[in-house]
């Protein structure tokens, strides 16, 4: 059946992912090697296939719009989708038996896989590399089952039957509006204040929301969900029209903070490090390629400038060094999202 003629291209989609993570047309521009106008042309003709706006433009960069974020969330398996193809397609041409599979949580695969997957490319040209974007629970059933050769997982238990290495270290931070009371705040958050807020959070499954859960266990029953969302782009996006608040990855919120789209809340509790791990069958040796690939995910990623591995021939982390947290302060105050539905969130 052909394609409709409203299926947006491939390129304009692969673009708008890039504005979503970099908060810039202008760098999403250079990324792709084309001018900031070229960029905007490529964008406004998406915009007119989609019949709504996709990306707001300020003095502070680029986000994108409600209806952006949706296109965004349904765009990222398609390419996905298109990479695999080209991928595969590369290893027909080229004829490699160095086709690698990988799979990586979706805050990994959005903020540290694609400057991996540069790097790799120079080291090991012939190697064909696809790779998934899938939350931690499914990327550990992909590994288990032999869907892929490699996955990258963010929650803070490993499934039995799989071996790990620690290739970056993460942590987790409360994150606001610029127009929330919290943005203001003094004070440090308490422990039990966190617990009563009512979160944006990531849907059930995810690295993200698992850790959170997992560092508050033994402190009392959180509070119920205000609204669960599948995406990082679609919760940072609540999170700065005002819905609400979220415990986010620092990977994922550093430059927003930075453009004052989100505030970084200090929270008097515990302190949410993560580490980031591959994961791999239990037993299973690598080949040369699959050292390459855990050897460049650990030197291109936070905290994981390392040694090499006895056993695996990757590299490791010679120290605990972890991200910094940027710690502020923020004057008092406590938004009024308690009410807010996920319903009201759709409408």
């Amino acid at each position: 059946m052909p394609l409709s003629p409203r299926v947006p291209d491939l390129r304009a989609l692969d673009l708008l992912l890039s504005v979503a993570r970099l908060g810039s047309l202008g760098r999403a521009a250079a990324e792709h090697g084309i001018t900031q106008p070229a960029a905007g042309s490529r964008i406004r003709h998406l915009e007119n296939l989609v019949g709504q706006p996709l990306i707001e433009r300020s003095a502070l960069g680029s986000r994108l719009t409600t209806e952006g974020s949706l296109v965004a969330d349904w765009a990222r398996d398609v390419i996905g989708a298109a990479n695999s193809l080209d991928a595969g397609l590369d290893a027909l041409r080229t004829r490699s038996e160095g086709r690698i599979r990988l799979a990586a949580s979706l805050t990994i695969s959005e903020y540290l896989a694609p400057h991996w997957l540069i790097a790799l490319r120079s080291r090991r040209p012939e190697a064909a590399l696809s790779l998934q974007a899938v939350n931690s629970a499914e990327v550990a059933r992909l590994v288990l089952e032999g869907d892929v050769d490699l996955g990258f997982l963010e929650g803070p238990e490993l499934p039995d039957g799989l071996e790990a290495r620690v290739i970056a270290r993460d942590e987790l931070v409360l994150v606001v509006g610029p127009d929330s009371p919290w943005a203001r705040r003094r004070r440090p958050m308490t422990a039990d204040e966190l617990l009563a807020t009512r979160l944006i959070v990531r849907e059930p499954g995810s690295g993200t929301r698992l850790a959170l859960e997992a560092a508050l266990v033994d402190r009392g029953p959180m509070a119920e969900p205000l609204v669960e969302l599948s995406s990082m782009t679609a919760i940072k996006a609540a999170v700065e029209d005002g819905v609400g608040p979220a415990v986010l990855s620092s990977l994922a919120v550093a430059g927003d903070v930075a453009l004052g789209r989100l505030y970084r809340v200090a929270v008097d509790g515990p302190h949410i490090r993560r580490d980031l791990r591959a994961v791999w069958p239990a037993g299973r040796r690598h080949s040369p390629v699959l050292r390459d690939v855990l050897a460049v995910a650990s030197e291109r990623s936070p905290g994981g400038d390392g040694t090499t591995d006895d056993q695996t021939g990757a590299k490791r982390p010679r120290s605990r060094r972890r991200v910094s947290s940027m710690p502020r302060a923020f004057r008092a105050g406590r938004p009024d999202s308690s009410n807010i539905s996920a319903a009201q969130v759709v409408e």
